[in-house]
Order: C-alpha cells, then structure tokens, then sequence
C-alpha cells in the first residue's frame, strides 16, 4: 500500500514546546524529539499449544516490485529464512520480464505468477513451493476482480493456501465502493473454499483492523488502509469464521508494524501500519505456532511475515 498521509507525517513526532526553568517565561525550548518505540520480534515459536512441531513455514512478503526487490538481495533474505512456501505480492512484473534469479531458483522447483490482464507493471502476485501443491487457481472466479492479478491459491493435501493483494481504496478513495464489492466477494470466496477444507491466508490485506495496529490513527480515520468501511470488511472476514493469527497470540502488542511509508524517515521512526497479515481458518488455531513480523527485512517498504504451523 502507498501512502503520503499528510495527516500520518504531521503526527510523525512531537514537536511541542515547554516552559524553559528560566524565570523569563518567555524563554522556551523545543522538546527533544521523542524516541522511536520499536518492535522486537521475539524467538519463533515452533510447537503448538498441544505440543505439536510445526512443519510448515510459510512466509509472505509485499515486494513493491519484483525486479527492484531482487536487485536489492531479496532473495538472500528468502534463502536464510527457508521457507517451505514464499508469497509474493505487488510483484509489478510480467511473467516474460521475470529476473532469472527468481525463476531458476532450485530451492523452489514449483512457482506460480499472476499478473493483470490489464495494465502491465500493476499488481500481481507469485507463489513458490518447495512441495508441489496438488491444485493450483487464479482469481476467484470473478472477472471484475480477476484482470488486476490479486489471487492465487494452492491446494494442498490438509489445508488450502491463498495469497492476496487486496486493492487500495486509493488516494481521497475513490476506489472505496470498489474495495467494499471485493471485501464480500472475496469473504464469500474463502467461505466456500472453508467448507471444503481449513485455509491459510496471506498477504497485503491493505487494512489495519484496529487502532493498535497503526502508529496514528487518529489522523487517518478519512485514510485508504483504516476507514470505518474497510476495518467493517476485515471484522466480517473474521465473524465469517477466521482469526488474525498474530493477533491470536499478541492480542495487545502495539507498534508491530509491516508498512512504512517512504517518506518522513517513516521506518526508522516505526511509524507504519500493519497491513500483511496471516489469516487462518478458526479450525486451525489449535494448529498454529507462530506468527511473525520480521520487520529488520529490508528490500521493500513492507517486510516480510513468517508463519509456523502444523498441517
């Protein structure tokens, strides 16, 4: 998600004054500008609460195109942090422009990209597995949705695995009505492949579902990512059946973020949004084991998330 939120820098960091100890009231100082609170992800965590060992990781990333990500050594990060499954997002890439770093990767013998139909460096998303999955989708079955490449998802033996680019509602959202179309097809989407079996999905869900999950949000109640419109549509996502895995195991943790903007210094003030998510389906909670933000992954102005889980 991009953003240049006037309402977000303004809030950035405090530029008040106070009254000098001096007897001359006049006297004032600037406060010193207030240091930044930043998140620490903690050790994994690779057992369940039953005591079961994870044996899958999958980790999503927003890339903010694929061909920039990987000239900044992406792929270094990806191969340190082996996962079983990596996400891709906002890949921004035709699949004939793909860099050869990516699509030779031995590690990942099965990839998959989907790209928009219609405008050539928007959107897009990419999987790659290391276990071939035993079905593989695009979209979700709705053409007005479907040219913009936001969706893929993989069947596996015991769970489904989806990866989404959610749209933005867009600078003074003008792509509000829009998003709020999306939000009901694409709940009505997982809800069916729920029937069938649990689901993981993942992504840049371009929502922050609470308050604790931005840095300012009081200055961006009017903002793309935190309208009352878009925060209603992920909270019925999750009355539809889902959980928030990181806010499953953290319920209060504040200034965990995976956005910063690119302006004001945004990342090295941690005053960003979380706006990548790992959502499971509630039959899977007993299943999970960790939810990370790897928030020190530089590359893109999102980083990347890890999940632990038992399947």
């Amino acid at each position: 998600m991009k953003r240049g939120k006037k309402a977000e820098e303004a809030t950035a960091e405090g530029d008040g004054e106070a009254n000098s100890e001096s007897t001359n009231k006049k006297a004032k100082k600037s406060k010193e500008p207030e240091a930044p609170i930043l998140y620490e992800d903690p050790p994994d965590k690779t057992t369940s609460k039953d005591g079961l060992d994870a044996n899958m990781k999958i980790t999503s990333w927003n890339v903010d195109g694929l061909r920039a990500w990987v000239k900044k050594n992406g792929l270094d990060w990806v191969r340190e942090e082996d996962p079983d499954v990596l996400c891709l997002q906002e890949t921004k890439c035709a699949e004939k422009d793909l860099p050869a770093d990516i699509t030779s990767m031995p590690e990942y013998p099965h990839k998959y990209w989907c790209v928009s139909d219609d405008k050539e460096g928007y959107s897009g998303v990419a999987m790659l597995c290391k276990t071939e999955p035993t079905k593989v989708t695009y979209g979700i079955g709705k053409e007005e949705h479907d040219k913009e490449g936001r969706v893929i998802t993989a069947e596996f033996p015991t769970f489904y695995l989806v990866t989404a680019y959610v749209p933005n509602a867009g600078r003074g959202l003008v792509r509000l009505d829009y998003r709020k179309t999306w939000d009901a097809d694409f709940r009505a989407y997982l809800s069916e492949l729920d029937m069938q079996k649990p689901l993981v999905l993942c992504g840049d869900l371009n929502v922050a579902h609470r308050e604790i999950d931005l840095k300012n949000p009081k200055g961006n109640k009017k903002s793309a990512g935190f309208t009352p419109e878009e925060r209603e549509g992920f909270g019925q996502l999750l009355e539809a059946g889902f959980v928030d895995s990181f806010r499953e195991l953290y319920p209060e943790q504040a200034n965990a973020y995976t956005f910063w903007t690119y302006m004001m210094n945004s990342r090295s003030k941690n005053v960003g949004w979380r706006l990548d998510y790992f959502v499971l389906s509630s039959s899977l909670v007993p299943a999970l084991c960790d939810s990370k933000i790897r928030n020190k992954a530089m590359g893109s102005d999102h980083c990347p998330i890890t999940l632990h889980l038992v399947v």
